[in-house]
């Protein structure tokens, strides 16, 4: 893993060096788009409206329209705020874990203790689980001010970004305002297929058929000869254009149907 921020965890004046690692990654297929008729790669390109033109990334930037007005921010704009230039993550207090609503956890993240001593860090760590507690923290990440529920996992200290207030949405549903009679009987028997289907979570039981779908129909396209030439079709790519993620599943697609085509040849033998 690489760590994609480094700062310090601060409550009181203990101040812990850490650093910041995503927790959790996507293991979805990688897919573009393509046209139909040719198989030719479909790519997106950033125009400007004034001059027709296609934008470096460099030369962008954000901009606010208030529908009369542009404010247009450069990089040196947001970087000069504050917030953003604080590598602190500052504990604001501790709560019952049972307060955090499930409803409001976001992202993810690791925290690495960054120091030659982790003794600062087994403190917290320790003092979480003794006391049933979690951290309420604030940092700024990427351009945001950020909430976020500090907890243990393991031998673990995990950061879990929370939504704000005001981006959980009220449920309010007219069906459930009205009075609704369960009768005993009905409630016992519910009661019982819950427990009927009853048993411990254990998350490695489950898989994403529809990924493993995918992937098998993609071996069986290469093993099938139904493929485009990527490089005939695309030209050459870097590995920067092409993603280290799609190089790699194209080496261990290729590697499949090799196995599966030695495979078939043994049975054959």
């Amino acid at each position: 893993m690489r760590a994609i921020w480094k700062g310090a965890l601060t409550f009181g004046l203990v101040n812990v060096p850490v650093k910041v690692y995503s927790a959790t990654e996507d293991h979805d297929v990688p897919l573009h788009q393509v046209h139909a008729a040719d198989g030719g790669r479909i790519r997106y390109q950033r125009i400007c409206e004034l001059d027709g033109e296609v934008v470096p990334y460099a030369e962008i930037d954000k901009a606010y329209d208030d529908g009369e007005r542009t404010v247009v921010l450069t990089a040196a704009d947001i970087a000069s705020l504050p917030a953003e230039r604080s590598r602190e993550i500052e504990v604001v207090e501790f709560v019952p874990s049972d307060q955090i609503d499930l409803l409001t956890l976001d992202r993810a993240y690791y925290l690495e203790p960054d120091s030659s001593s982790p003794k600062a860090y087994v403190l917290l760590r320790q003092t979480l689980e003794q006391t049933d507690r979690t951290a309420i923290v604030r940092f700024s990440l990427r351009q945001k001010t950020r909430l976020a529920a500090l907890r243990v996992r393991g031998d673990v200290l995990v950061l879990q970004t929370l939504l704000w207030a005001d981006e959980v949405r009220a449920a309010s549903f007219p069906a459930l305002d009205e009075p609704v009679k369960i009768s005993a009987k009905e409630l016992e028997l519910s009661a019982s297929l819950v427990e009927s289907f009853s048993s411990d979570f254990e998350p490695d039981q489950f898989v994403d058929e529809y990924q493993q779908e995918l992937r098998t129909l993609i071996d069986a396209k290469l093993a099938q000869g139904d493929a485009l030439d990527t490089v005939e079709t695309f030209g050459e790519r870097t590995e920067a254009d092409a993603g280290g993620e799609v190089i790699d599943l194209m080496a261990a697609l290729k590697a499949s149907v090799e196995k599966a085509r030695a495979a078939r040849s043994g049975k054959a033998s």
